[in-house]
């Protein structure tokens, strides 16, 4: 059987000490019932006897509790394991080229690219470049296909400067031959350099961007 890589490991581990608390909390509780249940045996009266149907329902809670702790600890191995392979497939990311849907992605060595995608031609659209901070840096009008196509930037500025690396938000505002307004919406790639997986999705991490696991919609690798 393949070992787990450290950080599934790091992630396992940290699901099995949450189970161990919840454990230690059933167990206590555990604990606690079995003791009412021999104190009452030991001082119930000769003469009024513990009911036996009272005594059956009391036993069965008793196998309730017992069955519950052995499914939580199945379920706890279960969540572990599940955690772990997908943080080690997360990891095995690292350094491919993987595209999302989103407008943001990053400006490296004087390009910035984008798919968008219209879903019928339009022309005129407003293509606008925003910094990190929102602020346009570029801007220009063009017309589209219908369909996929890509878009690049070459991260030169409406003024003519050549704006910093870094991230960098695609906008288009369009309108169709009778002047209604058209949605086109946006992927962008990047490269994976990290992954978060202290929340309850794994996150690959592309400089200051982020993006959920499941949103991943292609990977390459050069």
């Amino acid at each position: 059987m393949a070992s787990l890589s450290p950080l599934a490991a790091t992630t396992a581990a940290g699901s099995t000490a949450a189970a161990a608390t919840s454990r230690a909390s059933l167990a206590s509780n555990f604990e606690t019932f079995l003791g009412l249940l021999t104190t009452q045996l030991k001082n119930q009266s000769p003469l009024d006897p513990l009911d036996t149907n009272q005594f059956t329902q009391q036993l069965v809670q008793f196998a309730g509790v017992e069955q519950q702790l052995k499914t939580n600890e199945g379920l706890t191995s279960l969540i572990a394991a599940a955690k772990g392979s997908t943080a080690a497939s997360a990891l095995g990311l690292v350094g491919a080229t993987i595209t999302a849907d989103g407008k943001t992605t990053r400006l490296t060595g004087g390009k910035a690219e984008w798919t968008l995608q219209a879903p019928r031609a339009v022309t005129g659209a407003v293509v606008t470049i925003k910094d990190a901070n929102g602020a346009a840096v570029y801007s220009e009008r063009r017309n589209f296909a219908a369909g996929a196509q890509a878009y690049s930037w070459s991260g030169r500025t409406s003024a003519g400067s050549i704006a910093a690396d870094g991230e960098y938000s695609v906008n288009v505002t369009a309108l169709d031959p009778a002047g209604q307004p058209v949605s086109i919406a946006s992927e962008w790639k990047g490269r994976v350099d990290g992954v978060d997986v202290s929340g309850a999705e794994a996150l690959l991490i592309m400089g200051k961007i982020t993006v959920p696991l499941s949103k991943v919609k292609t990977i390459q690798r050069s």
